[in-house]
């Protein structure tokens, strides 16, 4: 194990850092269902490497740390950053020019060697975040994009009013939320149903409901049928065969949508005291659409009410995870208040979600 040294700098002192280890090569993220391509996953697919702008990488350390390299922990105490924390992923830090991992934090003070990720767009830094769908076996993802308002204060003119015209033809503007692409497993197959982007950026407010349910299918395990949504696709818009149907059994997908709501609500309560506009910004909604692993995962849920708070064992089964990404262009606002239109998202998604258990809970008596 090699142990060269690396000197930084940082706002709180000048630490020595030593190479602990060299992590796997990295791929191209296969799970990716939403944001921009250029992210790549350690082999091992604990870790993400993503290309990153200077400000989504100050609002990682301004949420860890409370501080960044031109922020003070004033301002961020004043924005009110740190009840995000639970809900945002793990930031390890950012790889140097050496291509080590380099974290001044207290707590990591290491650098790991890793490959280099070349630069998307002319950025010139890469962070190191948690894989969220490490340790799922069948992650069934959901990204939604939050906001009524997707551009930028300092976009050009053309730009912004671009985006002013996606959000409103779109379901953006009047819900706060946007269906950016998903996938959904089968217990019995080992690839993904793929709804791509292109289906979230073509259906109206009354058909969020649906969206919501194709990805939250059912499955009756006595009788391999699914409960499909009622708002038609083109062949073109999912790629799954016909004789594909996936979905959870209707208890695990019970438990799963009344923990889901309940840590929605947390998160509503984190972003409504958060000062700040997240512009681009998404939730990201993973469940276990592996069988087996959602039913032991159920039945942990419903012992421990503190799910996105606790670290748990590398091979339990979690249930779901609920997360905020992409913080490219989030700004602080102190003394502004909150974000109204992603707290709008937030509302729209509680009430799906709340509608969609309300058609489960009174079919799971009929199973």
């Amino acid at each position: 194990m090699s142990t060269d040294a690396v000197s930084t700098s940082s706002p709180h002192a000048h630490i020595t850092i030593h190479r602990s280890h060299t992590l796997p090569p990295t791929a191209p993220l296969s799970s990716q269902v939403g944001g921009h391509a250029g992210v790549q996953t350690t082999e091992d697919g604990s870790l993400l490497l993503k290309p990153a702008l200077s400000r989504e990488l100050a609002f990682y350390q301004l949420v860890r740390d409370g501080i960044s390299s031109d922020i003070g922990g004033a301002t961020a105490a004043a924005s009110g950053l740190k009840p995000l924390l639970p809900w945002i992923p793990k930031f390890l830090g950012v790889l140097s020019i050496g291509n080590h991992l380099v974290d001044v934090s207290p707590e990591t003070m290491a650098t790991h060697g890793l490959p280099a990720v070349p630069p998307a767009n002319g950025t010139a830094t890469t962070i190191v975040l948690e894989n969220l769908t490490y340790g799922f076996h069948k992650p069934c993802i959901l990204d939604v994009k939050l906001g009524t308002i997707l551009y930028d204060e300092d976009a050009p003119p053309e730009k912004k009013e671009r985006m002013i015209r996606t959000a409103a033809n779109t379901t953006s503007l009047s819900t706060g939320v946007r269906l950016t692409g998903f996938q959904v497993y089968a217990n019995d197959l080992p690839d993904p149903v793929l709804t791509p982007k292109k289906y979230g950026k073509t259906i109206k407010p009354e058909h969020l409901p649906d969206g919501i349910a194709r990805f939250f299918p059912f499955r009756d395990p006595a009788s391999s049928t699914t409960a499909p949504p009622s708002f038609p696709l083109s062949s073109n818009d999912i790629t799954t065969p016909d004789n594909i149907q996936p979905g959870l059994p209707l208890p695990s997908l019970f438990v799963l949508l009344t923990h889901l709501l309940e840590a929605l609500e947390r998160l509503r309560a984190a972003l409504a005291e958060a000062e700040v506009r997240i512009v681009g910004g998404s939730i990201l909604i993973i469940y276990e659409g592996d069988w087996a692993r959602a039913e032991k995962a159920s039945f942990e849920e419903n012992d421990d009410d503190d799910e996105c708070e606790n670290e748990d064992e590398e091979d339990d089964p979690r249930l779901f995870r609920l997360s905020l990404i992409d913080f490219a262009h989030t700004r602080l606002v102190p003394g502004q208040g909150p974000d109204t239109g992603v707290l709008l998202g937030i509302d729209t998604l509680i009430r799906l979600i709340r509608e969609r258990r309300d058609v489960v809970q009174p079919l799971i008596n009929k199973v």
